[in-house]
């Protein structure tokens, strides 16, 4: 077998293993309980029910790659189908898929060109992901369809919100909440035909779940940072000498986001020494993540160390003053990976040009798609 065609083969597996665990991780979260840890599990019938989750999410997973390989052909730059990333570890711990990827098999010459391959995923997807949020929240489905999910909250009646939805149950049931981003609120406010679910439940309506999380990967990838869609969109708005100035800026500030409020002033105000080193103990952690985070921003690892530091000094104060605010925590991880292993910084294009009016009607047109699918707290976990 030629390596293109076992590459074909790889490709193709791929996705049907990513169309299965998405199908599964979307019956799980639809129906509330597990594949094989429940009693009774999920049945088959169940499973494929699962489908109405994984193919609109696809959908728009497919568009985004397909967005970047035709554009990358049409500049000439040679490219590989997608490789989707099937992850499935258990009931509501994932979404069965890390998404997908092209591999670039030539280089790219141009800043336009760059410009050109980032920014066509993101909006290929984003139009998609439009469409489906429409459909979804014009075909809402009547209110009582929250009860064939979970049985036991119809004896409640109508007052069964005031039950459910404590701090209490919701921590019982492992709930989680979907947080607020502009575009989710519009159409809640201005689209929905029927009635808008809970947020601590939206994840039980396939379409609507399919679409937030369309939206939340949208948002991630047009971040404008490194090597990221928004990161090209960035180099070719305003290259590379610019680039490298507001992107580390753009992700320290994420970075200091994310971990804003985990650690707080008061953890450390206490007389139990034990306690008192246990916390230190994560702390001294955490300042490791934040250098490996910062690792690649400059070649001398003192300075890194110092800005690691500063950066939790800085959050230990802000914690002190305003101890209920907290940025977001589930960030960091992708923070981490951004910074240490894709990197902050552009490589340079052999020719750079201006890229005229129109791309940057676009590029300054995906910065808006940007702040509408964005959300500040995507998934808020009860425990």
């Amino acid at each position: 077998m030629s390596r293109t065609r076992r590459r074909l083969f790889i490709q193709i597996l791929l996705f049907v293993v990513t169309l299965v665990t998405t199908t599964i991780a979307g019956a799980e979260w639809m129906h509330g309980t597990s594949l094989f840890y429940a009693n009774p599990p999920l049945t088959f019938t169940q499973v494929l029910e699962g489908l109405y989750f994984s193919v609109p999410f696809l959908l728009v997973l497919t568009f985004h790659e397909f967005g970047h390989y035709f554009t990358a052909r049409y500049n000439k730059v040679k490219v590989t189908l997608p490789f989707y990333i099937p992850l499935w570890f258990g009931p509501f711990t994932t979404m069965g898929t890390m998404g997908a990827f092209i591999q670039l098999r030539s280089r790219v010459k141009t800043n336009k060109q760059y410009f050109d391959i980032g920014i066509a995923g993101p909006l290929a997807g984003f139009f998609v992901a439009l469409g489906l949020l429409w459909y979804g929240f014009t075909h809402l489905p009547p209110a009582d369809y929250i009860f064939t999910i979970h049985p036991e909250w119809k004896a409640l009646g109508d007052q069964y919100p005031q039950h459910v939805y404590t701090e209490e149950a919701l921590a019982g049931r492992g709930a989680v909440k979907l947080g607020d981003n502009l575009l989710f609120w519009f159409f809640e406010k201005f689209v929905a035909t029927g009635p808008v679910p809970s947020p601590y439940d939206m994840a039980n309506y396939p379409f609507l779940f399919a679409g937030y999380l369309s939206l939340f990967f949208t948002a991630l990838n047009l971040f404008p940072i490194g090597q990221l869609d928004g990161g090209h969109i960035l180099y070719g708005l305003v290259g590379r000498r610019w680039h490298r100035i507001i992107s580390p800026i753009i992700f320290v500030a994420f970075l200091f986001y994310a971990g804003l409020g985990w650690f707080k002033y008061q953890d450390f105000n206490q007389s139990n020494t034990d306690e008192f080193l246990i916390q230190a103990g994560y702390l001294a952690a955490y300042i490791g993540l934040n250098f490996m985070a910062m690792s690649r921003l400059h070649p001398d690892r003192w300075t890194v160390a110092a800005l690691a530091l500063g950066m939790v000094l800085m959050q230990l104060v802000i914690s002190y003053f305003f101890p209920a605010v907290e940025g977001y925590r589930g960030f960091l991880l992708f923070a981490v990976m951004l910074g240490r292993f894709l990197g902050v910084y552009h490589p340079p294009a052999e020719i750079e040009v201006p890229i005229g009016w129109k791309r940057q009607l676009l590029g300054w047109f995906s910065l808006l798609v940007f702040v509408l699918c964005f959300s500040p707290k995507p998934f808020i976990m009860f425990e």
